[in-house]
């Protein structure tokens, strides 16, 4: 038996009803915030993500997965959304239009990762992104619509952990900083982070190696090396958090796992997940456009993990499903007909019905309607045609009315809609 590859999941009828339920909450939010959706390609040619996510970081290391096509040319499944939109907003000259735009887009990316609870090779992301401002209130905004995502998808134990990267002027003190901070720890380094440290070592207060972790836990904070501006920034967005009423923590070692941020990253965690507890994350990428050949123009955006998000929000979310409000159960030829044309008006009423065509009887369809736990079973034989009325049962209660077939639908109607 073929089976699925490994990292990857099937997302099944009884789970999709909670994946439907996440997707229209987003959606709606970031409707009402003024973002419109954008969709992607899965593939792109590689150079995107080297030259944007970075060289060094272990994304592109690592992680992508990357082949030839037929005319040689290296192509990528794509590890993560900003870097398409960004491509799309340029290619596309968008920022021609108006250099402000505002756009959300869902579905999956790929990373060659060792699986494990809530992370997958192809997993799935919700990103928000906002391209041509560069005002601290849009980072607040932003995360205060992050926030309120999860708080109206009922995420328990929610923190948002803040930090500023600074821009090209204030980080080469901070890299000096670093760097000799870090030459006191070569021992303890693994043999990435003792490569990287040179080059870039931003990366290595972003390993997840255990002794990395150790050893840099004093390394020197970004935030006391800020030029005067991106102090003034990150102040500015802290005090329009505060004034937003979103608690949030210092977190000097959030870096995140890509070269192209600049400015303010933030991550929000959750107690759900264990140690894998990041459930969304994000932050400004000012230079990002500019540096793939388009406008100088800033950007900010976040990116929330589908999967663990789903995983969350299960347990409280049981009961989202196509359960039917209807299960239409005809006995007989005559009866079968009629369900037919009852169950396809009802259905393109927004009522959700089922039937079942073959010729089980009353008992088998009983049960099949109690297997999907529809809310009501319209009962329909000889009898009740000879009686000009059909029976309809809640499922819950158990009791039971006569329902005339003369004008059914419109009768139905009123009951479910």
């Amino acid at each position: 038996m073929i089976q699925l590859i490994r990292g990857v999941k099937d997302i099944l009828p009884g789970e999709i009803g909670l994946w439907q339920k996440i997707e229209k909450t987003a959606i709606s939010l970031f409707e009402s915030f003024g973002f419109c959706e954008i969709r992607l390609p899965i593939i792109e040619h590689t150079e995107l993500f080297a030259r944007s996510i970075g060289q060094d970081t272990d994304i592109v290391e690592k992680e992508m997965y990357t082949f030839l096509n037929k005319k040689d040319e290296m192509i990528t499944l794509r590890p993560e959304a900003t870097a398409s939109i960004v491509r799309a907003y340029i290619q596309h000259r968008l920022y021609a239009i108006d250099p402000v735009q505002k756009f959300y887009t869902i579905g999956p990316m790929f990373r060659r990762e060792r699986p494990q609870k809530g992370r997958y090779r192809q997993f799935y992301q919700i990103n928000a992104e906002v391209l041509g401002v560069d005002s601290p209130l849009t980072d607040a905004q932003l995360i205060f619509m992050l926030v309120e995502l999860l708080k109206r998808l009922s995420v328990p134990d929610v923190c948002v952990y803040l930090n500023s990267l600074g821009c090209p002027v204030c980080r080469p003190g901070f890299k000096k900083s670093l760097q000799k901070f870090m030459s006191n720890t070569t021992a303890m380094l693994c043999s990435d982070c003792e490569r990287r440290k040179e080059k870039n070592p931003l990366r290595v207060l972003d390993c997840k190696v255990l002794a990395c972790r150790e050893a840099m836990k004093d390394a020197p904070s970004i935030i006391e090396h800020l030029c005067n501006e991106c102090e003034e920034h990150f102040e500015a967005v802290k005090n329009s958090l505060n004034d937003l009423n979103i608690q949030f923590e210092i977190d000097k070692r959030l870096v995140r796992g890509l070269d192209y941020y600049t400015r303010t990253t933030f991550e929000v965690h959750t107690g759900s997940l264990g140690a894998q507890s990041a459930v969304a994350g994000g932050g400004r990428y000012d230079r990002l456009i500019e540096s793939l050949g388009g406008p100088s123009q800033p950007a900010i955006g976040f990116a929330i993990g589908f999967d663990r998000l789903a995983e969350i929000i299960s347990s409280d979310n049981a009961g989202v499903s196509c359960k039917p409000d209807l299960f239409i159960a005809a006995l007989g030829e005559q009866a079968r007909t009629n369900a037919l044309k009852w169950s396809c008006a009802l259905s393109l009423s927004g009522i959700k019905t089922e039937t079942d065509f073959s010729d089980k009887g009353l008992k088998g369809q009983m049960k099949k309607a109690d297997r999907l736990a529809a809310g009501h079973v319209l009962i329909i034989g000889d009898n009740e045609l000879s009686e000009g009325s059909a029976i309809l049962r809640n499922m819950m209660t158990k009791e039971q009315v006569s329902v005339p077939i003369d004008g059914i639908v419109e009768k139905l109607k009123s009951i479910f809609v």
